[in-house]
């Protein structure tokens, strides 16, 4: 796997760059784990498990796809992807069925209780939003900004490309990076 090229952060006390509360990979985590929380009493009445309900989502959008198109949209690989869609299976949400086709493909199709499931979990985003206290353009705001976050983790893991020239990522001068900041300040919170 690629690695990450670090550059030198610009002069502040090392100590700051390090404090738990400015590194956002924490603030991610820890907002996921609470997210998660906060879906589990959400979906017990649906039966489903947080990463059923993802499933869900995809399937509800676009019913009859592959297995492997489910799990590029999840990024979930096939050994985590199978177990989940089997028990989907085995509620009556949906059927694994081979491609005439192409018999390597598995084709998902929800049933009738699995599209009517649909109906039910329309509370579900609402109950977030009234959690967040956010509204939906600021939840599809925010979620477009992760979005972006995610493609650009990618795009810098990836293999660089073919040119020595595009192997090394452009030094961001610090006061790029912290405009504002005043020396011997320490950085603002991702």
């Amino acid at each position: 796997m690629p690695t990450l090229q670090i550059p030198q952060p610009p002069s502040a006390d090392a100590g700051d760059w390090l404090a738990l509360d400015h590194q956002l990979c924490f603030a991610l985590y820890a907002a996921s784990l609470a997210m998660t929380k906060a879906y589990k009493p959400l979906l017990a009445p649906l039966g489903l498990t947080y990463p059923q309900y993802l499933a869900m989502l995809v399937l509800w959008q676009q019913d009859g796809i592959t297995v492997s198109q489910l799990g590029e949209r999840l990024t979930l690989d096939s050994g985590t992807l199978t177990p989940l869609l089997k028990r989907l299976a085995a509620l009556g949400l949906l059927q694994r069925l081979r491609d005439a086709s192409d018999e390597r493909r598995v084709l998902l199709r929800l049933t009738e209780p699995g599209r009517a499931l649909k109906v039910q979990a329309l509370a579900v985003p609402q109950a977030i939003a009234c959690a967040t206290a956010c509204d939906l353009q600021q939840i599809a705001a925010l979620a477009a900004q992760l979005t972006t976050l995610r493609g650009q983790l990618n795009a810098a893991l990836r293999p660089a490309a073919r040119e020595p020239a595009a192997r090394q990522p452009a030094a961001l001068p610090s006061a790029a990076l912290h405009p504002a900041a005043a020396p011997g300040s320490p950085p603002p919170r991702p």
